[in-house]
């Protein structure tokens, strides 16, 4: 949940997100959508607690985040990584149950082996495990960080919510459609799915519901009650300055 989220940038006098209050349920698919410059991004980095908030509340079942960091996971946009860091994809998965390693560990335990390896299967890279990252292909690169993703879900009291910034972005549409139909799995068996998203025509296909913002909270709800003509024309609109 989110409650008057503001947050300014330093050195700015206008909001990157004013007042942004809005609600989420389990094992639901959310976009979360408006124009260039919205706060998209930055709504899902301030959650992580990444950016901080100039006021206003954030809480993942009822905690601040610093208690519930193993219950959220985050795949990040493509173009932030470092696509040439010698780092294999099966590594790369094993990040996501770091939390997880006992201090005296110093191998990867059986137990994570087997996770990585579940984790893979589900996004079908189970046979690339042992590339380096640049190997694969823009669509495979995405699979391989929801499958880290997937993988921190599944350690005990893993992860519950999945935070996507712009996933589809790069991709070819049959790709696309297979992680879209990927995300709906893993919301149907109770994760809750936010991605930032900009295909306005896929929303109602891939997303159970809308998060609306331009600097604030234009609309928000289902994809069949909120996804609607005026809405958008609101959510795409410049909004007024604002000196705070």
């Amino acid at each position: 949940s989110v409650c008057n989220l503001s947050v300014f940038y330093k050195g700015q006098t206008v909001p990157a997100l004013e007042n942004v209050t809005v609600q989420f349920d389990q094992g639901k698919t959310y976009a979360v959508i408006g124009p260039n410059g919205a706060g998209k991004s930055t709504f899902l980095k301030t959650a992580l607690g990444l950016i901080p908030a100039r006021q206003g509340t954030i809480a993942f079942f009822g905690e601040p985040i610093e208690k519930m960091r193993r219950k959220i996971a985050y795949v990040p946009q493509r173009t932030s990584i470092d696509w040439d860091f010698p780092i294999s994809v099966q590594e790369i998965v094993q990040q996501g149950l770091f939390s997880d390693l006992k201090f005296h560990e110093l191998f990867t335990p059986k137990r994570h082996k087997e996770i990585v390896r579940d984790a893979l299967a589900q996004v079908g890279l189970e046979s690339m495990a042992n590339r380096q990252i640049s190997m694969l292909s823009g669509g495979q690169q995405q699979r391989m960080f929801i499958a880290r993703a997937i993988a921190q879900s599944l350690m005990p009291d893993g992860a519950e919510i999945f935070l996507l910034d712009e996933p589809f972005t790069g991709i070819d549409i049959t790709t696309e459609k297979e992680l879209a139909t990927l995300l709906k799995k893993l919301a149907s068996s109770g994760k809750t799915i936010l991605a930032v998203h900009h295909n306005l025509a896929t929303v109602p296909e891939y997303f159970d519901s809308v998060v609306m913002l331009n600097r604030t909270l234009i609309a928000q709800g289902s994809t069949t009650q909120a996804f609607t003509d005026e809405n958008i024309k609101r959510a795409y609109l410049p909004q007024p300055e604002h000196k705070g």
